[in-house]
């Protein structure tokens, strides 16, 4: 039977990739309007309304979320691959402001003067980058020309950005949009915003500095050498063998640094004085409760807001970590991808979650294993990192990926594990067996529901998909778009292998690796149902649900393979 998904009728989204990629190869200046017709005939299903005369809001703060707030300001974005690139290009980035986004971690410098350095990864920075910059122009001047042609010079624009209604009949659009538009701006940004909109149309401007691919392998090298120290201990004969996680850096933490259940007293007696959104009865509840399985989730929720609240437990936090066996590395080798060192044998049972301790789990401390959990990379950075940190580790146990996906037949919150991922960076389909099935997830998930046996495509970027790309993967059984799944099977080939991933085969992993393969995908965005997306909810206590149930699915099954390599070797541990 033929596994492979239908070829997606995408000529329009072709053309748009070949184009940017064409002009981009100019060793100058490239005007972002070169790319506005391709991309708005491209029928992305993230900017719907690209051909409208209304402004689409959606595809605006979409974009503006994965921009940095200095943005209103830019008129030159340099794209390179390392300080020395820029140096020598005469931009002394090192020298300039950090600055930073809320939907992209991505390395961003600003020069105060209209200049952002953008440090990309891998080609998926260039895929993601140049449509998010390019819909956040076409509907600017959008809204330029509106405004100018309804309110003109004599409204105050800081007024208007300030009230939804007013904002709203200005724009001709819902006062949800107009809202949605405040938000993405910040409430205190708005007026700052709006008075760029109304002041001048955009006209930005990309410069790419000769990217290569030795280059990514040289950004993933830096990487490396960054988290090799924390990993090899000197005292150690050899390399300890890895467990692999892409993941975030809180929930792992939470589940296995300990720091909220040692400190669950006083993290409680904050939120009772505080009551942050609304969480104070609930909080208290579940600790009159004794129930730590019913506490726990709310701990790890408000940790964050607990800490940002005194300036000194940030720190406080690192060091009682480490202390638990748990090294968190920021940006190691300056690559905007964090890393965490959890040795095993070094965590204490005590503090675990309550949901990870499965019988005898004091077999934990004969283990040598090491997980190394690794900050959600972008498309093709995830191939380079796991490629790299491969060479430098001991025997891989387990490669386990967490991420967000767009889901075409579920809802906002569930989970997704798919056996079977189509890559359009490699054109394979990869079979595999998934080390996870809806019963390892589900009794971890509250408001969601879990769909095993799934298909899933890893595509270039958000905004390279239409309708009929989804349409067809859909009549093919393909429900799950996400971006990094394909990279990282291709790095898993590539360990097992003595050859580099193919093109366009369908790959039998399982056939080949030694070692445990999981991949599990919560939904944070449902585009044929145009129902609310996790953007809006990220920050809440319902968005950080389906995280923490994909989190203690894969740190549990961790635990269980190594108890159960002693187990197994009962006359030696018993």
């Amino acid at each position: 039977m033929d596994r492979r998904p239908p070829e997606p009728e995408s000529e329009e989204i072709a053309l748009y990739v070949s184009t940017y990629y064409s002009l981009l190869r100019s060793t100058g200046e490239v005007r972002v309007r070169a790319f506005e017709e391709a991309h708005a005939f491209s029928g992305s299903s993230l900017h719907a309304g690209a051909l409208d005369d209304e402004a689409d809001i959606s595809a605006f703060a979409y974009a503006a979320a994965r921009l940095p707030s200095e943005m209103i300001d830019v008129d030159l974005l340099v794209l390179g691959q390392s300080h020395e690139l820029f140096e020598a290009a005469g931009y002394d980035v090192q020298s300039w402001q950090i600055s930073k986004t809320r939907g992209r971690r991505r390395p961003l410098r600003y020069d105060g003067h209209g200049t952002l350095a953008v440090f990309i990864a891998s080609a998926s920075d260039i895929d993601d980058l140049v449509p998010i910059v390019t819909a956040y122009q076409i509907e600017w001047n959008k809204m330029h020309t509106r405004i100018w042609r309804t309110a003109g010079s004599k409204t105050n624009i800081a007024e208007v950005f300030g009230n939804p209604i007013a904002l709203a009949e200005v724009l001709g659009v819902s006062v949800q949009d107009a809202q949605k538009l405040i938000d993405a701006f910040g409430t205190a940004h708005a007026a700052i915003g709006g008075k760029a909109i109304h002041d001048h149309a955009l006209d930005l401007r990309l410069r790419i500095l000769a990217p290569s691919y030795s280059q990514y392998q040289r950004a993933a090298q830096r990487w490396w050498s960054g988290i090799e120290p924390a990993y090899v201990k000197k005292d150690e004969p050899r390399r300890p063998p890895v467990y692999f996680v892409s993941s975030n850096t809180h929930a792992i933490a939470n589940l296995v640094g300990g720091y909220a259940h040692a400190h669950a007293n006083e993290i409680v007696a904050w939120a009772r004085q505080h009551d942050p959104e609304n969480l104070g009865d609930a909080v208290a509840r579940a600790a009159a409760s004794n129930n730590p399985t019913e506490l726990a989730p709310l701990l790890y929720y408000l940790l964050r807001a607990y800490i940002h609240s005194d300036s000194g437990r940030a720190k406080h936090v690192r060091a009682f970590e480490a202390n638990k066996g748990l090294v968190h590395l920021s940006e190691p080798g300056h690559i905007d991808v964090d890393a965490q060192i959890a040795h095993l044998s070094e965590l204490d049972p005590k503090l675990l979650d309550p949901r990870l301790k499965i019988p005898e789990i004091e077999l934990l401390q004969k283990s040598d294993a090491v997980i190394v959990n690794i900050d959600y990379p972008l498309g093709m950075a995830a191939y380079h990192l796991l490629s790299r940190l491969a060479q430098g580790v001991g025997e891989v146990r387990g490669i386990y990926v967490m991420g967000k996906a767009a889901t075409l037949n579920g809802r906002v919150g569930d989970v997704m594990l798919s056996g079977n991922v189509y890559d359009e960076h490699s054109k394979n389909t990869f079979l595999f067996r998934n080390a996870f099935i809806a019963r390892n997830v589900a009794p971890y998930l509250r408001h969601g529901s879990v769909f095993d046996n799934q298909k899933a495509v890893t595509v270039r970027s958000a905004f390279l998909q239409n309708k009929k790309y989804m349409d067809a993967f859909y009549r093919g059984g393909y429900t799950v778009l996400e971006m990094e799944a394909g990279p990282f099977l291709s790095a898993a080939y590539e360990l097992v292998n003595p050859r580099r991933v193919p093109s366009n085969e369908v790959v039998h992993l399982s056939a080949h690796t030694g070692f445990d393969v999981g991949i599990l995908h919560y939904a944070s965005d449902t585009p044929y149902s145009r129902r609310h997306s996790l953007l809006s909810k990220s920050l809440s206590f319902f968005g950080v649900d389906s995280t923490y149930a994909c989190a203690i699915a894969i740190v549990r099954r961790i635990i269980e393979l190594e108890c159960a390599r002693f187990r197994a070797g009962s006359n030696l541990c018993r």
